[in-house]
């Protein structure tokens, strides 16, 4: 399911960044902002036909939308896409720190390109993407980090490299907030438990492990998540700040 229409004025006037907002997740968040009311920005690095879709899918409901050609591992890159956006809109409320990797393995046998190119990434990418961004936010800007239920439970094994990245995040927003508190602006972090994406399909390996454990009995969808960030984005969420909310269907209960 996908917001067709942009429907409401909740986030007029505001700005948005969505790393990696060409798939997915990142793009079911792009859209639904957009829905909302926003400018919308998206980055991405190996789909760029991907990014053009989500883009025209926001114009045609008449919004505003830009595609950035931004590797989240690289912090010039990314700097790059901040003041893109700003260029672009006059101005940033809204950063999601959607992109992502989940590359992994047995601890043994995980190469240390391997860990050095997922903590540019996920870790890296997300500290450059808010340093920047909150240089141009001004009181009731929002920023919103995408963890996972993994910080929570590791359901699986080989999956200890991607939990140390998402760890870091959540760490991250924690201690944020009394940074940017101050400043108006809200720091949360939600954190999708198993959700039909391309890097985790539902009926895939990894659904045939965790899917008797969702208390729900079915996978998230990516509208799911963008629905929870979409409301820590918008005004009624204006005192949550330094929260995690898990989207797990029970997952993790």
């Amino acid at each position: 399911m996908s917001t067709s229409l942009i429907g409401t004025t909740l986030l007029n006037g505001k700005a948005a960044l969505v790393t990696g907002g060409s798939r997915s997740i990142g793009a079911a968040i792009a859209r639904r902002l957009a829905a909302d009311g926003a400018a919308v920005a998206i980055t991405y690095s190996a789909s760029p036909e991907k990014a053009a879709e989500v883009v025209r899918a926001i114009e045609a409901s008449g919004g505003r939308a830009l595609a950035i050609a931004a590797d989240a591992g690289d912090p010039a890159a990314v700097r790059a896409a901040v003041a893109a956006t700003v260029e672009a809109f006059g101005g940033l409320d809204i950063l999601v720190n959607n992109a992502g990797l989940g590359l992994g393995g047995a601890i043994e046998e995980i190469a240390f390109e391997t860990y050095e190119r997922m903590i540019a990434v996920n870790v890296t990418g997300v500290f450059v993407a808010t340093q920047e961004a909150v240089r141009h936010m001004r009181a009731g800007g929002r920023i919103v980090h995408i963890g996972s239920s993994m910080t929570r439970y590791a359901a699986f094994p080989t999956a200890s490299l991607y939990t140390l990245t998402k760890g870091a995040v959540a760490g991250f927003n924690r201690s944020l907030v009394r940074d940017l508190g101050p400043r108006g602006i809200t720091v949360n972090t939600v954190h999708p438990g198993p959700t039909d994406t391309d890097m985790n399909p539902d009926g895939g390996p990894v659904s045939r492990i965790v899917g008797p454990g969702i208390a729900l009995s079915r996978y998230g969808q990516p509208h799911e998540i963008a629905s929870v960030v979409a409301f820590l984005a918008g005004p009624q969420a204006a005192f949550v700040t330094g929260a995690e909310i898990v989207a797990d269907g029970g997952f993790t209960a």
